[in-house]
């Protein structure tokens, strides 16, 4: 309805696309049932919960995310990191490969690594995996003037904001087509996140603007409030 509305003018109730959508046998994806399981690795230096599920941020570089997750493909698993800047709500700052134990923070996040602050945190997976308890990872962290954060084992409203990113990708990607190579996927991935979801995806947390249509008002905004104050 959002779209209906911000793009072509259009004002609907929800009843009313829906029984469209019936009426054209449209039907909208649907997450896949079950809980994965969650094996706790807790060898290496471990950090507090300073986030507590409040994910919340007023300006970029407050608060980042991260989460890794994989994806079956003929030639075997594809893995997925991913670090998000949460008052953007993108998915950027991305990279994937055959093995979960490669380079930390390999990705580049599109909106740029966050900046050195005493303010910066840095809210890592749930599950606790030696990527993300790693000594370099800790080290990379300390670099970036990050102070890290960790919620507990096996409850993903400690990691929301990864989670429901991670459940849009599996929904609206990876369940809905048969991967034969690591490349495929790969290509895929790259599509649906730098061009669809930052791009084209409407985000409710960001009053149904796109990530890239929210951080240019915003910049603008911004540039616009130091112009006045000059």
């Amino acid at each position: 309805m959002a779209e209906l509305r911000l793009v072509h003018g259009i004002r609907c109730s929800r009843k009313r696309v829906a029984r469209l959508m019936r009426d054209a046998g449209i039907a909208g994806v649907h997450r896949r049932n079950g809980r994965a399981k969650v094996r706790p690795r807790v060898e290496g230096p471990l950090c507090p919960d300073l986030v507590k599920r409040t994910f919340t941020a007023s300006a970029p570089n407050q608060l980042w995310v991260a989460d890794l997750t994989q994806h079956g493909t003929d030639e075997g698993w594809l893995y997925l990191a991913t670090v998000m800047d949460v008052f953007f709500a993108s998915g950027g700052g991305v990279g994937h490969g055959r093995s979960c134990y490669g380079r930390p923070g390999a990705g580049r996040p599109q909106h740029g690594h966050p900046e050195p602050s005493a303010g910066n945190r840095a809210h890592s997976p749930l599950d606790h995996g030696v990527q993300y308890t790693s000594l370099a990872f800790t080290r990379r962290l300390k670099e970036a003037g990050i102070t890290g954060s960790m919620g507990t084992v096996g409850d993903a409203l400690d990691n929301a904001v990864a989670e429901s990113f991670f459940a849009s990708l599996q929904t609206e990607l990876l369940d809905r087509r048969h991967w034969p190579t690591r490349a495929a996927l790969s290509l895929a991935l790259f599509e649906y996140i730098e061009v669809f979801y930052n791009r084209h995806r409407r985000h409710s947390t960001l009053g149904y603007l796109t990530p890239e249509e929210f951080e240019r008002r915003w910049r603008e905004g911004r540039a616009n409030q130091l112009a006045s104050t000059a």
